[in-house]
């Protein structure tokens, strides 16, 4: 059974780092597109991030791009997000997901499987 475990949300202050890790189990996704995506409080979720398997390429919201740092370690099978500057509106539950295939796509449908999220809150 494949699962995807998210960590590393929490509180921090406008301006502040965090990292969230998505440790993949039950197969690996080496060779396949992972991405991230978040869903703030009453509104729907949207994509932030996305990675390929071979190429490594990545992809980001324009509302991220220089701020967040996507990037893979394929030896443990964990995704990562490397969260800089953050600002109160970076607030929300953040969703690892991954793709049974390796093309990127910023839309949900191309996700086969997802995380159970973790909570991001930056106060200001």
């Amino acid at each position: 059974q494949v699962q995807l475990l998210e960590s590393g949300g929490g509180l921090v202050q406008a301006g502040g780092s965090l990292r969230l890790s998505c440790a993949a189990s039950g197969r690996t996704f080496s060779r396949n597109t992972m991405g991230w995506f978040r869903q703030a409080p009453g509104k729907e979720r949207e994509f932030v991030a996305a990675i390929t398997g071979i190429s490594s390429n990545t992809y980001y919201a324009n509302s991220v791009k220089g701020r967040f740092t996507i990037f893979r370690d394929n030896a443990k099978n964990t995704l990562y997000l490397q969260m800089n500057s953050l600002k109160p509106e970076d607030t929300a539950v953040y969703f690892c997901a991954a793709s049974d295939g390796s093309i990127w796509s910023r839309g949900e449908r191309l996700y086969d499987y997802w995380g159970q999220g973790t909570q991001v809150t930056v106060s200001s």
